[in-house]
């Protein structure tokens, strides 16, 4: 088999947070897939809640010092890495004191979500985006984990359309039953054509910045999308139903996933979706 690049951009891994659906698949499909040929990349966000001494993590000075203007205002970027040791795979972490600094991941200590979450998944995206950029590997596939991932598509294949390391990705989207409450900031759309992206590509979020609009887009841009919950939300599986030229994956259970996603990328790498 053709040892393809496999980038993994997931929203939560253990055993940096707690198991969970999202993290425990996060954590063991990155190594399954590298113990199957392939070369892995693996990232997610430095939530403050993460232990960096006891988990070992140390920044990598070479990375980091860029900064990412979001709503016109400047945010460092600082890209720190550790490794499971087990699983002979490193993991980076994208981190910055304005958006991740916090006793919690997506909502504080009494459940109230961040009112700025859109904003750290934009910094999250691009902070992935620049950084593979400059560790100047250029992956096959980008294999996105969680709602804090979703806009990876739009980026990859609008803002970053013309870049060599990252024009001929294919992005497979995984959908979990993860949804926040709250809608993102009403502004989101316009932050995201200020970055690039066009009318067109935002019109489910216009007026709707909810999670199901957000997963819809996330879709859009997929060149594969995969359930990766036994259970989502009823209108994300229509819509699912709609996109007939999408390669989609049901619900794989725990026992055989692993082979399942493994022979799904090699699907969507067959496939000519732009």
């Amino acid at each position: 088999m053709d040892a393809k690049k496999i980038l993994f951009i997931a929203q939560e891994i253990t055993p940096y947070l707690p198991e969970s659906e999202i993290a425990t698949i996060c954590r063991n499909l990155p190594q399954g897939i590298q113990e199957r040929g392939r070369e892995i990349r693996t990232f997610m966000p430095k939530f403050g809640n993460i232990n960096e001494r006891r988990n070992q993590l140390h920044e990598v000075i070479r990375l980091s010092g860029m900064n990412l203007i979001i709503d016109d205002t400047d945010h460092p970027l600082i890209i720190k890495v550790a490794s499971i040791q087990a699983a002979r795979m490193q993991v980076y972490f994208i981190d910055n004191d304005d958006f991740f600094q916090r006793k919690h991941t997506v909502c504080d200590e009494k459940g109230n979500e961040y009112e700025d979450n859109d904003d750290r998944s934009i910094f999250y995206v691009r902070g992935v985006l620049e950084t593979v950029k400059k560790l100047r590997w250029i992956p096959d596939l980008i294999h996105c984990h969680g709602w804090i991932s979703a806009l990876a598509g739009l980026y990859i294949k609008r803002m970053y359309a013309d870049d060599p390391c990252l024009r001929n990705a294919k992005i497979v989207y995984s959908i979990y039953n993860d949804g926040f409450k709250n809608p993102f900031n009403k502004n989101f759309a316009t932050k995201l054509k200020t970055d690039g992206a066009k009318d067109a590509d935002l019109k489910l979020i216009k007026t709707d910045t909810s999670f199901v609009a957000l997963t819809k887009l996330a879709i859009d841009f997929a060149d594969g999308v995969i359930q990766g919950s036994e259970t989502i939300d009823p209108e994300i599986t229509e819509y699912i139903s709609t996109q007939k030229n999408t390669p989609f994956l049901p619900y794989q259970s725990p026992d055989i996933y692993m082979d399942e996603f493994n022979k799904f990328y090699d699907v969507v790498l067959g496939t000519n979706k732009k």
